[in-house]
């Protein structure tokens, strides 16, 4: 995660109902379509970002943009049943601001319907003239994130109830972060104190649990197999062929079998791991060295258009894993949100295998824009971490970058993250992960609601979506409480993902494929589910439209009523349920907390 950020609540136009404490505007009737996104170059969405951005300034009281701010559109979305929606990153006085962004929501006739904001407060510091130089906050930075300090850029830091000038600095190889990655540090300009200290990359497997296994003495060591060869899957080479070209190739991976891979010939008998019909979607050798930058990973090329052998004896395994299982994740978000890609620019996603020495973790990283898959360090974690869900769940990393930009909220000496932004990151990245795998509906890799079954863990799986207080090793929860602001981010994780899965498939005992899920209720109240297709419909579009850095638990509430009135009218049994599940989890209108300073 790239930043910390301080809770604040969601700002929205008023005309609330008592039973949910939803408030906003009904943009439209029940939508039996999928959203699909438009450009800012577009000329439909020029307009909207033209009226969106007027509509800001015209109601500062509700958006809190003011006089000395300029809004740089992220997002433009045009929903079929007639609202539309432009995220904004904003400037004071040309500073950025962290911690400024907000969404603001249109009618079809590009009327102001609402906004969802990060910051309650206005972004203005206190001062604006810095007491430290550049030169001071670098060193600053550099000492407390133990690497290399690149230039600081002045920023407005609006996070945590009130703004300040500050100095953002990004630190490379820092000895702080696994495998030397980098580390953003906001200083305090007048201060010198240090705001926020936080990697840059997301890491599957926390700090925190990693202690745990090493205490337990426990390993991990995923169990690997194959299945057989798919036939005719390799073309021959033709006299008259052009070069590139799109191949169909074979996989032989280490969790999923052998599978069919597209690949570019690039000749006769040459071939890349390079998929044209995803975007050019790549997955490169990092030769276990320690580096960000993609275009230094190594190609892996065939002559035979066969790929990997089953086993980590071939460096070419574990890159069929990455690449099966990023296809999969961008398939899953075509054929579902009608998501091109994971920023949703029509450009494929990138991996690099086999990174930095004995490395034992998987990472989304923003620095890269790309997946990050170490080796294990041969001890407590035997084989690369390029399982499917593993892959699903850290690219949904990348698309909440690309959205709402969650964040926790504060990170400890130890890099553990904590704060419920974070935990709502970290929620999301299960529940779509888990989508990853009903998606593609691997015998080899059964569908199901856990995250990490093939991890090779004693308790069968890492987190749960059912009962999220089944994973012992992180100490995952069910149910939110006023500590859940305080809690690690994969243990919080639990709240959100509990309430997806009974809004999903329900309370009680349930068998679906081999696995039987038996989900509680906080209030002991029974809910009936509304299906998987139509709750991950729900949590994408409050993701993408209702969620910004600072989104908790009970914004996420907020969020995903509105996304339920979108799509299915608000006296739908699909919104009724939304509110049940969230009650189920303890969040609710009426134990909103206070914001936290």
């Amino acid at each position: 995660m790239r930043r910390a950020a301080i809770r604040s609540l969601a700002v929205a136009v008023a005309v609330t109902t008592a039973a949910t404490g939803l408030a906003g505007t009904a943009f439209a009737g029940p939508s039996a379509g999928e959203t699909r996104a438009t450009t800012s170059a577009d000329a439909q969405g020029t307009a909207v970002v033209r009226a969106a951005r007027a509509a800001a300034f015209a109601h500062a009281a509700a958006t809190g943009v003011g006089q000395d701010d300029e809004l740089q559109p992220q997002d433009v979305l045009i929903d079929p049943e007639g609202g539309r929606h432009v995220r904004f990153v904003r400037t004071h006085q040309g500073l950025p601001v962290l911690g400024g962004d907000l969404v603001v929501h249109l009618t079809r006739s590009l009327a102001y319907a609402g906004v969802t904001r990060a910051a309650d407060h206005t972004v203005a510091p206190g001062t604006a003239k810095a007491r430290l130089t550049a030169a001071q906050a670098e060193a600053k930075a550099a000492a407390v994130a133990k690497g290399d300090a690149e230039s600081a850029e002045l920023v407005v830091d609006a996070r945590g109830g009130a703004s300040a000038l500050a100095y953002q600095v990004r630190v490379t190889d820092s000895d702080t972060t696994e495998a030397g990655g980098s580390r953003t540090v906001v200083v305090d300009a007048v201060t010198g104190k240090v705001r926020s200290n936080t990697p840059d990359s997301d890491e599957f497997l926390s700090p925190k649990l990693v202690d745990t296994l090493r205490e337990r003495g426990e390993t991990l060591d995923p169990a690997t197999g194959t299945a057989p060869l798919s036939s005719g899957l390799t073309a021959a080479p033709s006299a008259a062929a052009r070069y590139p070209t799109t191949a169909k190739g074979t996989g032989n991976s280490l969790f999923v079998g052998k599978v069919p891979l597209t690949t570019t010939r690039t000749a006769a008998r040459s071939y890349l791991l390079k998929d044209p019909t995803h975007w050019g979607t790549e997955t490169r050798d990092a030769k276990n060295k320690e580096q960000e930058n993609f275009a230094r990973g190594t190609k892996f090329t065939s002559s035979t258009n066969k790929w990997g052998n089953g086993a980590v004896s071939s460096r070419a395994s574990a890159a069929v894993d990455a690449q099966y299982g990023i296809t999969q994740t961008l398939d899953f978000y075509k054929k579902t949100f009608g998501r091109k890609g994971i920023e949703n620019n029509g450009k494929g996603a990138r991996a690099m295998v086999h990174f930095g020495n004995k490395v034992a973790n998987a990472f989304w990283d923003p620095a890269c824009d790309c997946m990050l898959y170490g080796d294990g360090d041969g001890q407590m974690f035997k084989k690369p971490l390029v399982v499917l869900d593993v892959t699903g769940h850290e690219l949904t990393h990348g698309v909440v970058d690309a959205t709402a930009r969650l964040e926790p909220t504060f990170v400890d000496g130890e890099g553990n993250q904590y704060g419920e932004p974070g935990s709502l990151n970290e929620s999301l990245a299960d529940i779509f992960g888990s989508n990853v795998e009903f998606s593609a509906n691997n015998p080899k890799n059964p569908p199901n609601y856990l995250i990490g079954e093939k991890l090779g863990l004693d308790q069968k799986f890492l987190r749960r979506l059912d009962k999220p207080s089944l994973d012992v090793l992180e100490g995952t929860i069910d149910y939110w409480s006023p500590e859940t602001y305080y809690t690690e981010v994969h243990a919080g994780s639990g709240v959100s993902s509990h309430a997806y899965y009974l809004l999903a498939e329900g309370s009680g005992v349930k068998k679906i494929g081999t696995v039987t899920y038996d989900s509680p209720t906080y209030n002991g109240a029974a809910v009936k589910g509304i299906g998987r297709a139509k709750a991950t419909k729900i949590f994408y579009r409050a993701l993408t439209r209702y969620m910004v850095s600072s989104t908790d638990f009970h914004d996420a509430r907020v969020a995903t009523l509105k996304a339920a009135r979108d799509l299915y009218g608000q006296d739908s049994v699909e919104f009724k349920t939304v509110n049940k599940a969230w009650a189920a989890v303890n969040v609710t209108s009426a134990n909103v907390p206070p914001a936290v300073r």
